[in-house]
């Protein structure tokens, strides 16, 4: 890759930036596959709840995930760790992250068009639909 080629700018709502452990880092279409290894950056804009899975709990087995809000509010529910127990609730405005542990189950809501910015290695991540008790 020439230097002209690096130089080039990354719209970070159709590519993520995927940090290597050698320490180069790549844009790359956005794209969900379970091959992916590396340390992945990506930015969402949502306009509501329903364009990031709000009906299904994730987690991530091999990493944390950085979580931040660039615009907009975001409620992000962190699973309890044991079955009857109460959901974890945390309330990002724009300019505020939260690390969601490895392997913890997490899902998103928000009532306002938003950007969020995530970081986490995504291969193996699980999806589980959510059930309402």
């Amino acid at each position: 890759m020439n230097r002209t080629t690096q130089r080039r700018t990354v719209d970070l709502y159709t590519h993520d930036l995927r940090f290597e452990p050698a320490g180069t880092v790549h844009r790359d279409e956005r794209r969900f596959t379970d091959s992916d290894a590396d340390w992945r950056l990506a930015i969402f804009h949502a306009e509501t709840a329903g364009d990031v899975h709000p009906d299904h709990w994730e987690r991530h087995p091999l990493a944390d995930e950085v979580v931040a809000c660039l615009h907009g509010a975001i409620r992000l529910y962190i699973r309890a760790e044991r079955p009857g127990g109460s959901d974890d609730l945390v309330r990002l405005l724009p300019g505020r992250a939260v690390i969601v542990a490895r392997g913890r189950w997490h899902r998103f809501e928000f009532d306002e068009p938003t950007e969020l910015l995530a970081v986490t290695v995504r291969r193996d991540t699980q999806l589980e639909k959510r059930t309402t008790t």
